[in-house]
């Protein structure tokens, strides 16, 4: 870091930061300082907007362009004479304006297309006033001004785009208060004459060949790439005698049959006997069809962007062009010696012609793409080759076949999918394999799934979209191999499975299991993946294409790694090969940090690579598809907010990229594509590159063939669904035979336009875990993510930044409630490394007055960003000292246009946020509706994908279908995982069976419920009370189902009630009685159900007389929380002041529970839905696990094993109690502890639990489906549902759900488990009997069985009851070793067990417990410790060591009892699965 810095202060002092901030300070950034003026459209429509350019006046034809970058390049396009554009990406001169004066050594201008600016007039939604470029010179502002252009910002340009889309042409004017202006129509005068040459010019004198280039409007670019001696002529200039090798004509504005002279001077041409090329681009390709015979029409409307999809007839291959014409050559009028040679994969307009014998051909889009993409520049290089003879004909030299494979012959594909939910794998395979399976359907494809998460849509077993069978078994060679003989499918798709699914196909194909079974890998080659996933294999391939990676070098030992540091120089970056979310790598500045990580490394993985450090570059990402023809398309480039250094998933990531000019785009697209075709890839895949800050210089980080985290984010961000259309591509189907689902009549072969941006931010939960470091880098550490949508950035980035966490209000230097605040002098240490708070470090160094360059100088962060965010505390420390009445619609638009909340706005000045949402709404201020269609309103959209915005003047749809609301999950973090997700999905697919309509509320892009067609209407947006309220009274909802979403939503339930929501269900007022801890107890109290002493605490004396009254252990439990957070047990009066305090922070509201804690206790679930307070349906499951291990990370058995059946009716009781007391209509979930056949309640959760999914698979019965007939009132057939009269469920088979870890991420972090809950995932198997069932659950967990030692710690009072389990251990022939004590006991019980060391209190004796764990030398460790020993550290030691080394590790007692038993008694463990034993039970109970 202090390298780039260093490097950073020597580029500004010697002048080549051309981006310094300090220059620009001066410029305004609010918008009520600049000059309003209007837009007039001659309809009479009238839009406000405000002046960023020259104040004058003008008049022109109304256009739009869809690119997402290259303003320059657009504005001097002669194309564009006499017209307004309008931009429909809605936040332009980010970038700046480079030098336009500039030329090559043709002569040519280097960075824009033309002397002048060309455009009449342009529009935007929002402009930016601080650039940030190191190319730049100058703001569009400044550039506008200079060339005398008037351009307004504020205008709703996706409105606009609608009208001109709509009426096909539309004349526009922008004018001035007291600056009348007429009308104008361009295309009624010869626009080409306004910007033709009047005489000849010379370029690129001494080649030997001579063009003619008839300039109607030639762009620089153009003659640039003509590279010849061109001879430049006026437009109407007859050449038709004149000597020369080739004939070129260029583009230009207007109606071609205006320049008729043009036109016949090209038909003496066409009709002479020359035989000379000809080649017409733009308006050249209309005069050369007039020419020709043909006729020309002006187009509905023109196609103006970077992204329309061509075909090329002759050969067939899809192009992604760039174009700009309002007119168009109509084919059916064409002569018959000439043949149409690409037509518009959308509008099937023409696009270009050929002659059937001469060398003439055309085209109607921009090959020469300044800017846009570059795929069609070799039109240049076939048009030189024509010239210079090389080819004979157009035919012979544009038809280049592609060697399509055959489709892969399948008719039962397996897939293969990711396991629980881990840091770095998570819910967004849950989205691309229900994808992928939707996609497989539809083309009549049998499936067959592999994938034990039981909480994921996927995995459900009825249903259109789902698989045919699904196997809940661990995702190993083993049993894929076993599920291939029983199923004989002959494909297999890895890439929707994360790292595992991808790491276990190669391990198959490399053993020959599919070979022998006949099976194809569908999709991206074996070879390709090994080819992106292998270090050094990488590395080479791209070197064979001339490509820039890091200087790396692959190794496979410590010693190697440590050599080739020294030959890099440090500072190094470790990466893992076949390595996940950055798992096993790390920046290491030194040898002795290279040691360390590269051992942690290599314990994960047999290959890492060593590559030079690039802290600080821009990290950016591009998502490409490609098919098995080699159309290759990016569907969404994204740029992180954090310089690299985070790893990708740690990072704030922006979409589209916001700080890279069309040369830079376009130059990573165009590698982006070549290094995809190089690979071999089919489908999907994303490309990350480390881009220099302050040059083109670039590197390739990764490529990762697969779907990734960020593919669901581009999927989501964009609408474009990656995971669907991979799958497709993998069966063989073509990009151009795919429709776009959103508009459902143009292709899937397109680069959507985005008119919006979108920020994702991630969720951590490291908080949860004491002894882990808060900082980031590039080992990812987050849990979840959520992605915002707006208009401006600081809309998005507010909106985000809600999302994260309920506490947050936005762009504010308070941390959310959850973390310490921070200290002063800690600022600027938080600014120089990245941390998971150090966005909110930010905002507290410019409440302080750091400088934009300050804050860029600490964290390399682009001064482009700093500075929006800058204007949000701006905009605060303007409205900070307003009083609620002297609010304007001014002040407050403005302040919702940069993405405030009416809380963030009310806490401010000291108001409640009841009464700054009246005074909004009383002035008239509501956020508009606007739709994602992936063509920024090019083509009207079909589906509702939805958001909210305040930077708009009309709504996109209208409001008629008063659905049925369904509040989603939020982002995923620790408690609120994908069970979540599928609880919401089961609900909205329900209602929508019922022929309700629905509108579902949620911002996690890693969601099945977030996929547009799942639902009705779907708006990406905040799931806070401001945002849900606005949702429901827009679209008149029926009402909202709150329960099914976890605890975000269900925190609601009484603020929505309070505000007339209908809240479907169980009363709000019954909700917040049993979320309220002391309320609960007092009501259970009431009624009589049993429950462990408890009191209301509210200070801390409170608590030490309670604990002085029932003695330790206490437990401490807050309200309204989710997963335990701030649960804690204290064991003494310091823990208990410590976790009070913890708990106070995050129940500030509501009062904190203490109990006393009872050990040894059982715990039972009971998850149940009720109707009107009676219990309809209900499953009990036990935990494998005693009281005092959060539920979320306790092992769950169905039905009960260990449970007598007088327990069984006691909490059957009980739940008949609470559900009637409750008026219960709905899900809830009630946990219970057992002992000495006591029940004791320990919560009630009237709320769908993360247990649902797991129990309504288990048992065959859909819980949320019961739960929302009975919320809309739809009839049951109750007798047919487990009611609590019905035997216990299921029977002849037993299901297991074991939690998923992610110790290997959270570097430091303990890993014992403890009442918080710290498990990020869920798997759940299924056996004959409880041991298979088990064992392979914990299989799924990634947990190796032992093969050969077992290294035990266990505290001396539970030895005793460990000793049977120590037998069957050494029965089973492990080889035991153990810490000193416990050896000592197991050897007097005659089973044997070698004595080890503790790590820090080694005699040198015997090896120490780490080493032994660090030579592998045993395969498993059990560590029972507890906190009355001399050992606290040592234990922790060697629990680290476990997790570092990748040796299995259980730390609890039940757990360690089933595993032992379940070794010795579990039989033959097959892929055997819920479907087979449901099926057979089915068998069993037919007659």
């Amino acid at each position: 870091m202090a390298l780039i810095l260093r490097a950073s202060h020597f580029l500004v002092r010697n002048g080549r930061c051309t981006l310094s901030g300090l220059r620009l300070s001066s410029f305004t950034t609010r918008s009520r300082k600049s000059l309003s003026a209007s837009l007039v459209l001659e309809d009479g429509t009238r839009l406000q907007g405000y002046s960023f350019g020259h104040g004058k006046s003008t008049s022109g034809e109304v256009v739009f362009n869809t690119g997402l970058t290259g303003y320059p390049e657009a504005l001097t396009d002669p194309s564009y004479r006499g017209q307004i554009l309008t931009l429909t990406y809605p936040i332009v001169g980010n970038y700046g304006i480079p030098s336009t004066t500039e030329r090559d050594q043709y002569g040519l201008l280097k960075n824009v297309e033309s002397e002048n600016i060309q455009v009449s007039g342009l529009l935007v939604q929002d402009y930016s006033h601080n650039y940030s470029h190191w190319n730049a010179v100058k703001s569009l502002s400044e550039w506008l001004n200079e060339e005398k252009i008037p351009a307004l910002y504020g205008i709703d340009t996706r409105r606009l785009t609608k009208t001109i889309r709509d009426k096909g042409t539309i004349l526009g004017k922008i004018e001035f208060e007291d600056q009348p202006v007429e009308f104008l129509d361009p295309n009624t005068r010869n626009l080409t004459a306004d910007v033709s040459v009047k005489e000849r010019k010379i370029f690129g004198k001494g080649n030997p060949y001579r063009v003619i280039a008839v300039d109607c409007g030639i762009k620089h670019n153009m003659i640039r790439h003509l590279v010849m001696v061109i001879h430049l002529v006026p437009w109407d200039y007859d050449y038709s005698e004149e000597i020369y090798d080739g004939l070129f004509i260029s583009n230009g504005p207007g109606d071609p049959a205006l320049a008729w002279d043009a036109v016949l001077n090209l038909r003496k041409v066409l009709e002479s006997n020359r035989s000379q090329p000809v080649f017409g681009i733009c308006m050249g390709n209309q005069l050369t069809g007039l020419a020709a015979g043909a006729k020309t029409y002006k187009l509905p409307l023109g196609n103006r962007g970077h992204n329309q999809p061509v075909i090329n007839q002759l050969s067939g291959e899809a192009f992604i062009t760039s174009q700009n014409h309002g007119f168009a050559i109509d084919e059916a009028s064409l002569p018959a010696e000439w043949n149409s040679l690409f037509i518009n994969a959308n509008d099937k307009t023409n696009e270009g012609i050929m002659h059937t014998e001469k060398p003439i051909f055309t085209a109607q889009f921009h090959p020469e793409a300044f800017g846009g993409p570059t795929d069609t520049e070799f039109l240049f290089d076939t048009f030189m080759d024509l010239v210079k003879g090389k080819r004979s004909s157009v035919t012979h030299a544009m038809s280049r076949p592609v060697k399509v494979p055959p489709p892969p012959k399948v008719s039962k594909v397996l897939v293969l999918g990711s396991g629980g939910l881990s840091i770095g794998q998570a819910g967004e395979f849950d989205y691309s394999g229900s994808q992928a399976i939707k996609a497989l359907k539809e083309e009549n494809i049998k499936t067959v799934l592999m994938n034990p998460n039981i909480a994921s849509v996927q995995t459900n077993e009825e249903g259109e979209k789902q698989a045919d069978v699904v196997y809940f078994v661990p995702i190993t060679p083993e049993f894929v191999e076993d599920v291939i003989r029983r199923e004989r499918p002959d494909g297999i798709l890895l890439s929707m499975g994360g790292q595992t699914a991808l790491n276990c196909g190669v391990e198959l194909f490399d053993k020959g299991v599919l070979q022998r079974y006949g099976v194809k890998v569908i999709g991206t080659p074996i070879e390709s993946i090994k080819a992106s996933e292998d270090r050094q294999t990488f590395a080479d391939k791209l070197k064979e294409i001339g490509e820039k990676i890091a200087p790396s070098v692959a190794v496979e030992t410590v010693e190697s790694a440590l050599k080739a540091a020294e030959n890099i120089g440090y500072p190094v970056m470790v990466r893992a090969a076949y390595a996940l979310g950055g798992l096993g790598s790390g920046l290491c500045e030194n040898e002795q940090k290279l040691r360390e990580v590269s051992q942690q490394a290599l314990a994960l993985s047999s290959q890492i690579l060593i590559e030079q450090s690039l802290l600080g570059w821009k990290e950016i990402e591009y998502e490409v598809v490609r098919d098995a023809a080699d159309n290759c398309i990016t569907v969404c480039n994204m740029e992180n907010f954090d310089p690299l250094g985070v790893h990708t998933g740690d990072s704030i990531v922006v979409a589209p990229s916001q700080t890279l000019s069309n040369q830079e785009y376009h130059m990573l697209r165009e590698t982006a594509l070549k290094v995809v075709r190089h690979l071999g890839i089919i489908g999907e895949c994303n490309i990350q590159y480390a881009l220099h800050p302050t040059s083109l210089e670039y590197c390739i980080i990764e490529v990762n063939a697969r779907l990734s985290r960020s593919s669901a984010l581009a999927s989501k961000a964009t609408g474009y669904p990656l995971a669907f259309i991979a799958a497709k591509l993998a069966l063989g189907v073509q990009l151009p035979d795919i429709k776009n689902s959103t508009t459902q009549q143009t292709t899937a072969c397109f680069e959507p336009s985005l008119d919006y941006i979108v920020t994702k931010i991630p969720r951590w939960d490291l908080d949860r875990f004491h002894m882990t470091s808060k900082q980031i880098g590039s080992s990812m550490k987050s849990v979840g993510e959520v992605m915002a949508i707006g208009r401006t950035f600081e809309e998005s980035f507010q909106k985000a930044l809600r999302m994260v966490h309920p506490s947050v209000d936005g762009f504010v230097q308070k941390l959310p409630s959850m973390h310490q605040e921070l200290s002063d002098g800690r600022l600027e240490d938080e600014l120089v490394v990245p941390s998971n708070t150090r966005v909110y470090s930010i905002a507290k160094a410019l409440h302080a007055g750091y400088t934009v360059d300050q804050i860029h100088e600490l964290t390399s962060i682009d001064r482009w960003f700093l500075h929006k965010l800058q204007r949000i505390v701006d905009i605060e420390s303007d409205l900070k000292n307003l009083k609620l009445d002297s609010f304007s619609q001014e002040d407050l638009l403005e302040a919702k246009q940069a993405g405030f909340s009416d809380r963030q706005l009310a806490k401010l000045i000291g108001v409640q946020e009841s009464d700054m949402r009246n005074e909004r709404l009383k002035h008239g201020v509501k956020p508009w509706v606007k739709q994602i269609d992936t063509m920024a309103a090019e083509y009207p959209a079909k589906t509702n994908y939805l958001y909210m915005t305040y930077n708009g003047q009309e709504n996109d749809l209208l409001f008629d279908d008063q659905g049925v609301m369904v509040l989603g999950c939020g982002p995923y973090h620790i408690g609120s995982s994908v069970e979540f997700d599928w609880c919401a999905v089961s609900c909205i697919r329900t209602l929508r069976n019922l022929g309700i309509k629905t509108v579902v509320v949620n911002h996690n892009p890693e969601t099945v419920s977030t996929d547009y067609d799942e639902c009705d209407r779907l708006y990406f947006e905040e799931l806070s009370l401001e945002r849900v309220l606005d949702i429901y009274q827009q679209e008149v909802c029926k009402g909202a189902v709150i329960s099914v979403g976890g605890q975000i939503p269900n925190n609601l339930a009484l603020p929505l009630y309070l505000n007339n929501v209908n809240v479907l269900g169980t009363s709000p007022l019954m909700i917040d009685a049993a979320e309220e801890r002391s309320r609960f107890s007092a009501i259970l109290d009431e009624m009589g159900i049993g429950q462990a002493p408890w009191t209301a605490v509210s200070s801390v004396e409170d608590a030490l007389n309670f604990a002085a009254t029932v003695g330790y252990p206490c437990l401490l439990r807050p309200s309204y929380v989710l997963s335990g957070s701030a649960m804690n047990v204290a064991y003494g009066p310091v823990e208990l002041k410590k976790f009070l305090e913890e708990a106070a922070r995050v129940s500030q509201d509501h009062p904190v529970v203490m109990t006393k804690f009872i050990e040894g206790a059982r715990e039972i679930e009971m998850d149940a839905v009720a109707k009107n307070g009676k219990v309809v349906a209900h499953a009990i499951s036990e935990h494998v696990e005693n009281a005092g291990v959060h539920s979320g990370d306790a092992t769950l058995i169905l039905p009960p094993q260990t449970i007598s059946e007088e327990d069984i009716q006691q909490v059957k009781e009980a739940t008949r109690k609470i559900a009637e007391r409750f008026n219960i209509s709905g899900p809830f979930n009630t946990q219970f502890l057992a002992k000495n056949n006591d029940i004791m309640v320990i919560e009630c959760n009237l709320r769908a639990s993360r247990s649902f999914p797991f129990v309504s698979k288990t048992v065959g019965t859909d819980f949320i489906d019961v739960a929302t007939k009975i919320m809309v009132d739809y009839p049951l057939q109750e007798h047919t549902l487990p009611h609590l009269d019905t035997p216990l469920q299921p029977s002849g088979y037993v299901g297991i759900k074991a939690p998923m870890f992610s110790w290997p991420r959270l570097r430091d972090a303990d890993p014992l488990l403890k009442c918080e809950m710290a498990s990020t995932g869920e798997v759940a198997c299924f056996g004959a009997n409880v041991h298979q069932a088990f064992l392979k659950a914990l299989m799924s967990t990634g947990f190796r069985l032992p093969k050969k030692g077992i290294l035990i710690g266990i505290q001396q009072s539970l030895q005793p009851k460990f000793l049977p389990t120590a037998n069957k251990l050494h029965k089973l022939g492990f080889t035991l070793y153990a810490t000193e004590a416990t050896s000592q006991y197991l050897n007097e019980h005659n089973i044997p067990a070698q004595p080890v060391e503790w790590p820090l209190h080694s005699a040198g004796v015997n090896s120490t417990a780490t080493r032994l764990i660090q030579d592998k030398v045993v395969d498993l460790v059990i560590n029972l410790p507890n906190q009355n020993t001399k050992y606290i550290k040592d234990n922790y030691l060697i629990r680290r060591a476990s997790i570092d080394t990748g040796v299995p590790l259980i730390t609890n007692l039940e757990v360690v009892k089933m595993f032992a038993e379940s070794l010795s008694g579990a039989g033959k463990i097959e892929a055997t699965s819920l479907f087979h034993y449901q099926k057979s039970s089915k068998r069993k109970a037919t007659p």
